[in-house]
């Protein structure tokens, strides 16, 4: 039998987030597991950084990475609250699929866990699903949590 001693949640603080925080911190409660939460910044491909001054870019990144820190630590005092001896929190900016295999491994997760948001037809196939990919290429097991209508 599996032990779940360390769990990574990925985040993207979408509508779909909370049922996926809810079941990650009971698991982490129930198991007495570390939780790692981590959310990805979507990193622009050179193709869409051409002809921008690096001098914007880089303030644009330097705003973006404030934006989202404090939106994950305000999504940690949400829905995770009373687990700060358990929780560790982390933000990356590259492609979310790669990025949070990445950050599976480097923490020594256990257990990921996803929600996610139902995206079809040419959406999804446009897009792409990010639960999607971590599934496919994950070595670990992967709980996705959808978003309930």
């Amino acid at each position: 039998m599996s032990v779940i001693t360390h769990i990574l949640y990925a985040t993207d603080f979408s509508d779909g987030a909370a049922e996926a925080a809810a079941l990650a911190r009971d698991l982490a409660e129930v198991h007495g597991a570390r939780l790692h939460l981590l959310h990805v910044i979507t990193e622009l491909d050179d193709r869409h950084r051409r002809g921008i001054p690096a001098s914007v870019m880089e303030a644009f990144v330097k705003e973006v990475k404030t934006q989202a820190m404090a939106d994950l630590h305000s999504f940690q005092r949400r829905y995770f609250q009373g687990l700060e001896n358990q929780l560790t929190t982390e933000l990356r900016l590259g492609h979310s699929a790669d990025e949070i295999l990445a950050s599976a491994t480097e923490t020594g997760a256990s257990l990921i866990v996803l929600g996610t948001r139902s995206r079809r037809g040419m959406e999804k196939w446009l897009i792409g699903s990010t639960a999607e990919r971590v599934l496919r290429q994950s070595a670990l097991p992967v709980l996705t949590v959808p978003k309930r209508s």
